[in-house]
């Protein structure tokens, strides 16, 4: 709620045409596009999206995305020694950097053969792996396969056994998200046509690969991914079975690829079982610099305020200082409560939610609707406010916190079984 106000908001201040208000209709797309708009879906999938296995993936937001079109028998080392051999690489993970990359190359046209792909979701976490193939050496254009393990012990609706299961598309173009209004790749409709074409791939090398189709898999459709684009498919599930490919240790003098030896790592067993909290989720690094700089804004608020203030006037010369010793206190306990955020204390968190709720229905309440009052500074501490709360409240933030409640009171317990004492 508090991020649509300050759309609409962002709304009426651009109904002025001139360049500066034009900025406000920016600032009112950004606000719209990737936070208000991916947080009404994420609370509304929540109601109507099942978590069980349907055969479709889900966006970060909660949204259907693409359908799971393959699935794969065989070992992490297996699957990236035949994709290689196919022409397929790893794509990038998302950075600050490669994100800048994409945009850079999409715009320009240079290419990019490993730029990232977005995350979607199964089984309650992201793709372990996604591989592609670039097209015309320009990002905007590619193959591409996210790949997910299967939990142990699961199976595909029919008692079919896999190891991995896998959705292919084919990215045509960049454009703008029909449910989101985010800059994202636009997917062909036939997204048969990329099943059987990585298929395809898999088949024209020389290793011992098989496939299998499991037909009728699920009811053919038409429907839309969770970019709004138009997809459709007969329902059938090819299975690669790649359980008997022989995977040769690379030659001495070759290059390592981080990349594959990165996911590889990652999707081992082993490696799965030991991690029982997963790394802590960048919403809490965007939070954490969304509350700075609204702390920093706050202070650069009053300095400017002890520039236009006559603190001859009795008045405002008592709303400077009560304005002074309220940026102090704020800042004095922002401090340790990001540092208990970024420890995982989840009470710290709570605090903070329940200032930033605070801060936003005073705002929302308060008589800053005369918009002529309000200024540059103003709708930037207002966004500031606006991303922090977003960011903490989200369910990634939450998990995080779980896991590490459950891992310290396993440890806790261990330490009490260890030295003898009841646990």
């Amino acid at each position: 709620m508090y991020a649509a106000w300050f759309a609409v908001l962002l709304l009426r201040l651009s109904l002025d045409l001139d360049w500066w208000h034009l900025a406000y209709l920016v600032a009112f797309w950004v606000i719209t596009a990737y936070l208000a708009l991916p947080r009404l879906h994420r609370v509304l999938t929540q109601i109507y999206v099942p978590e069980y296995f349907i055969g479709r993936v889900r966006t970060a937001d909660g949204l259907l995305g693409d359908p799971v079109n393959l699935a794969v028998r065989g070992s992490a080392e297996q699957i990236d020694a035949v994709m290689r051999q196919a022409g397929w690489v790893v794509a990038d993970p998302i950075t600050v950097r490669t994100s800048w990359r994409i945009i850079t190359g999409s715009v320009t046209g240079r290419s990019y053969p490993q730029a990232p792909v977005s995350s979607l979701f199964l089984f309650g976490r992201q793709q372990d792996v996604a591989f592609q193939q670039e097209v015309a050496d320009s990002p905007a254009k590619r193959h591409h396969v996210r790949l997910w393990r299967c939990p142990q012990g699961w199976f595909l609706p029919g008692g079919h056994q896999v190891d991995w299961v896998a959705a292919g598309t084919y990215d045509r173009a960049v454009g703008l998200s029909l449910f989101t209004l985010q800059v994202t790749h636009k997917i062909d409709a036939d997204t048969d046509a990329e099943r059987d074409y990585i298929v395809d791939t898999v088949r024209a090398t020389d290793l011992p690969v098989s496939v299998d189709v499991i037909e009728d898999f699920s009811t053919g459709y038409h429907h839309r991914n969770g970019g709004g684009d138009a997809i459709h498919t007969d329902g059938d599930l090819p299975v690669l079975d790649v359980t008997s490919v022989v995977v040769p240790d690379p030659p001495p003098d070759l290059e390592p690829d981080v990349a594959a030896a990165s996911w590889v790592t990652r999707s081992s067993e082993d490696d799965q079982a030991n991690n029982a909290v997963p790394p802590r989720p960048a919403v809490f690094l965007v939070a954490v610099g969304a509350i700075a700089l609204g702390a920093l804004l706050q202070v650069l608020g009053v300095l400017v305020g002890a520039l236009q203030v006559d603190l001859g006037d009795g008045t405002l010369a008592s709303r400077f200082a009560l304005a002074s010793v309220t940026a102090l206190v704020q800042a004095v306990v922002q401090v340790p409560m990001l540092v208990l955020i970024l420890r995982g204390h989840a009470w710290a968190r709570y605090v903070v939610l329940a200032g930033l709720t605070l801060d936003g229905a005073i705002a929302m309440v308060a008589p800053s609707l005369e918009l002529g009052a309000l200024g540059p500074l103003q709708l930037l501490l207002t966004s500031t406010s606006i991303v922090a709360l977003l960011a903490l409240s989200d369910r990634s933030a939450s998990r995080w916190l779980a896991a590490l409640r459950a891992d310290r009171r396993a440890r806790r317990a261990r330490r009490r079984s260890a030295a003898g004492a009841p646990a």
